[in-house]
């Protein structure tokens, strides 16, 4: 099985955050959720990647690199336009030839894999498989009508009137009949080659076309409120880790993953949190669900239920909540923190005072 990971959104609900960086890039407990998304692919043994990006291509290209860290080796596709999801598809025949493959949308995070999904597609050797999960307000997806054996009748796109709660949620496998129904379909009212015209086609030839259902978390994480819960979920399964430096003024308590590199004097931190390489926190107050990239520095401040993005500087803030916080953004004023305390420096991490 091959895999095509679709990363060419511009991501326009997350501006401005998205008008310095792709939001495929966007840090998820410290961890770009296109990497979450490789990650679930390499649980699966797919080896073949292709990831089709847009204008930010360059950026994803750097971060993620040649798939080697990943057990698996990218292509990179441009698609010059958004010119919709079958249209990627299309572009990506060459690589995906007529192999079975999985299409994954690069700005979900799926938290528990889709190993189930595959192993399902594997079994009913479907055209397509979809999987979906129930939702409270269809209107706002792809919904999926499906009979008593788990086959799709009818897919509808932001229906106004739901005959289903059953969302698409941006993973498809899909066999090489679905080049069949990319070339047969034709642009939508926006536009688009819309998948779920091609999936519909699919069906209406009586093509098997299957839908599993899925019950662990995942998030569409196209605005900050998604990006910020998505951030505490994750952080839920993080592991204490104290490899950074802590003074023994510092209290630690509960899940808190120090990195090698970072620096924490005279704060109180509540886990779960995860503070990045090379940071510096210095007399603050850190609760749960905060997520502190590289290179960052907090000072006199109090935060909670918040990403920091690498390189950023907070410093005299108080009761601060719910925050998404821009790459080298700076909040507040302040000089350079001075140098480490020397025995400090010399003995690197330290746990004093932790609990």
């Amino acid at each position: 099985m091959k895999a095509l990971i679709l990363a060419g959104g511009l991501g326009t609900r997350l501006r401005p955050f998205t008008e310095t960086m792709p939001k495929q890039l966007i840090p998820i407990a410290n961890q770009p959720v296109l990497e979450h998304v490789l990650v679930n692919l390499r649980a699966l043994g797919v080896r073949e990647i292709c990831v089709v990006v847009g204008a930010w291509g360059p950026d994803i290209a750097a971060r993620i690199g040649d798939g080697s860290r990943f057990g698996a080796r990218i292509t990179y596709l441009t698609q010059q336009r958004p010119l919709g999801l079958a249209h990627c598809v299309a572009i990506a025949r060459p690589f995906l030839g007529d192999d079975d493959f999985v299409m994954y949308l690069g700005d979900n995070v799926v938290q528990d894999g889709i190993a189930g999904p595959a192993e399902e597609f594997r079994a009913r050797r479907s055209d397509a498989h979809l999987v979906v999960a129930r939702v409270a307000d269809p209107r706002a997806f792809g919904v999926a009508e499906l009979d008593a054996r788990g086959r799709v009748r009818r897919l509808v796109e932001k229906p106004r009137l739901p005959l289903s709660d059953l969302a698409l949620i941006g993973v498809y496998f899909f066999r090489p009949a679905i080049h069949r129904a990319v070339a047969a379909i034709s642009p939508s009212a926006r536009g688009e080659l819309e998948i779920t015209d091609a999936v519909q086609w699919l069906v209406d030839r009586g093509g098997p076309v299957t839908a599993g259902e899925y019950t662990g978390y995942w998030k569409d994480t196209g605005r900050v409120e998604d990006v910020l819960d998505c951030n505490r979920r994750l952080l839920d399964s993080l592991d204490r880790g104290v490899h950074g430096t802590v003074d023994a003024a510092s209290r630690l308590t509960g899940p808190v993953h120090i990195a090698p590199g970072a620096t924490v004097l005279r704060s109180v931190i509540t886990g779960p949190v995860i503070v990045g390489p090379g940071s510096r926190v210095e007399d603050c107050r850190i609760g749960p669900g905060t997520s502190i990239g590289g290179d960052c520095v907090l000072r006199g401040t109090e935060l909670e239920n918040s990403i920091v993005m690498d390189g950023a500087w907070v410093t005299d803030r108080t009761g601060a909540s719910d925050l998404l916080i821009g790459r080298s953004m700076r909040i507040g004023s302040g000089p350079p923190p001075e140098p480490l305390p020397t025995e400090l420096a010399a003995n690197g991490a330290r746990t004093g005072g932790t609990r």
